[in-house]
């Protein structure tokens, strides 16, 4: 929405800037004392150009005005890139007839920054962008300008005769690098300042204080309840995404699936909505802690007590999910996060219901999971799912989590490899290593139940979560972590900082 309307300002300011020079010179009637043929023939072919540069800004404007809401995002970013492109060319037609004629008819050659500076300085007030983006378009720019001199210099005589005499050169291209520096800088502060204040506006009832999390359909913001002064993290679909329809399917099959939970283990619902501007969001319980990937992450693989504590209470979730119909489908470390809730620390709440899907699902579940056929997390799914199979089966969430306590274990996926179709190829056809090949101190009990989790054919698995979560109970090391050892470690380990749901896999997963 930013995007188009200000490509609509941009396009108006230069078709209004152009068309008065244009106007100017038919009021004037061109360039005084002009008698050579080839300077008249020049200034002939860059009126006709004018005219015609001026009206497709005309027409571009009017399109513009009328058909931008249909427009991609790329197409408008085509669109801006055609319309100053397009300006670019005619300034660089305009530097050299002027350089031209006023090397031959009064033997100097004018500085032409300040056309440029206009050109510049209008991409990067009106064009929202981030300033990587705009340093190439306007190094771009800034620098036509200055390799168009020294080509009019080398290969036309009357204007290579000024060149001795050309003093200005070393001011264009200090000017030009004073203007690309001082437009990319106003680029990035211009887009801080609207991020700033996008961050500070409310949603309903809630205040977004500042962005904890992004993907490639939103952010993930924490909030606060205006009223209640209750913090939450709040997810928001991109604009160009809400237009749309299985983005916005997927969306809310998330939210009523996981708002149709009420486990302790489950990532809380508080709310969800549409803003008057067209702006999906929902919003969820603040959670400090971190996620199972990036405690594995900072701090390697875990006790075996302590990976079988966050197993059980992941089995405990699930087991909800299973008995209301609905696979996860998208189990992994960055979907388990290690909460404090209540005082109590190492609580699991499962998180990213996005891919649930029902255990009996109808036409529309299958068509919103036949998007890109293969679901879930390359490193942590299923052998039905890496092939492409669509039947719903809580099996497949169990060998899921086989493979996260695997990871949890060993600090490595059960297979690793240079591509996504690699590994889904292993988890098809390979056995897994092990895990007492990466870590030989690993119990024979708890082995032998997360290489069951990991069988090819669902039949040789645990049939239910329960029946897994048991298995877990009855592994010698489980008993060795509880409440009281959790909270010691999160007192004790170098005062780890409390992230609420949203950073890195946790909140963002979904838009991933």
């Amino acid at each position: 929405t930013l995007l188009r309307s200000r490509l609509r300002a941009a396009s108006l300011v230069l078709f209004f800037g152009s068309g008065a020079f244009l106007v100017k010179n038919l009021i004037t009637g061109g360039l005084p004392d002009l008698h050579d043929p080839m300077l008249l023939a020049g200034e002939r072919l860059l009126f006709g150009f004018h005219l015609f540069h001026v009206t497709m800004l005309g027409l571009v404007s009017v399109v513009l005005l009328r058909r931008c809401q249909q427009f991609s995002l790329r197409q408008l970013r085509l669109t801006e890139l055609a319309i100053f492109a397009w300006t670019a060319l005619f300034l660089l037609r305009v530097q050299h007839f002027t350089s031209l004629y006023c090397a031959t008819q009064h033997g100097f050659i004018p500085n032409p920054a300040g056309m440029w500076f206009t050109l510049i300085f209008t991409y990067a007030i009106f064009i929202p962008n981030t300033w990587r983006r705009a340093a190439c378009v306007i190094g771009v720019m800034a620098a036509a300008p200055v390799i168009w001199t020294l080509f009019d210099m080398t290969w036309f005589e009357s204007i290579a005769q000024c060149r001795q005499n050309y003093d200005d050169f070393p001011a264009l291209v200090l000017m030009m690098g004073t203007a690309f520096g001082a437009s990319v800088l106003g680029t990035h502060m211009i887009g801080t300042l609207r991020r700033e204040a996008y961050e500070a506006k409310q949603l309903g009832q809630y205040r977004l204080k500042h962005l904890i999390g992004s993907g490639g359909m939103g952010e993930v913001y924490l909030a606060e309840h205006q009223l209640l002064k209750r913090p939450c993290a709040l997810k928001v679909i991109r604009p160009g995404k809400a237009d749309d329809p299985k983005v916005l399917a997927r969306f809310e099959r998330e939210v009523r699936a996981t708002a149709a939970l009420s486990h302790w283990n489950t990532v809380e619902i508080f709310d969800y909505g549409r803003t008057e501007d067209g702006t999906f969001y929902y919003v969820m319980e603040y959670l400090p802690g971190l996620s199972l990937a990036d405690l594995v992450e900072r701090y390697g693989p875990l006790p075996v007590g302590r990976a079988i504590y966050f197993l059980r209470q992941t089995c405990e979730a699930l087991h909800e999910a299973h008995s209301s119909g609905l696979i996860h489908r998208d189990i992994k470390p960055g979907n388990i996060f290690a909460a404090q809730r209540g005082g109590v620390y190492d609580v699991v709440k499962l998180l990213d219901f996005g891919l649930a899907k029902p255990l009996t699902g109808n036409g529309d579940d299958l068509e919103l999971t036949q998007d890109g056929a293969i679901t879930g997390s390359p490193l942590f799914m299923s052998p039905e799912q890496s092939l492409g199979e669509n039947e719903a089966d809580a099996r497949g969430d169990i060998y899921s989590l086989g493979a996260v306590a695997y990871y949890l274990l060993t600090g490595h996926p059960p297979f690793e490899g240079n591509t996504a179709m690699k590994v889904m190829v292993a988890h098809a056809r390979e056995d897994a290593v092990p895990l007492s090949r990466w870590r030989p101190e690993i119990p024979t009990d708890i082995e032998q139940v997360v290489l069951r989790c990991l069988a090819k054919r669902p039949e040789d698995r645990f049939q239910d979560v329960l029946s897994l979560e048991q298995a877990l109970a009855d592994c010698e090391a489980a008993g060795d972590w509880s409440r009281e050892r959790a909270k010691q470690w999160w007192y004790e380990t170098e005062n780890v900082p409390a992230q609420p749901v949203g950073i890195r896999n946790a909140g963002a997963s979904a838009f991933d």
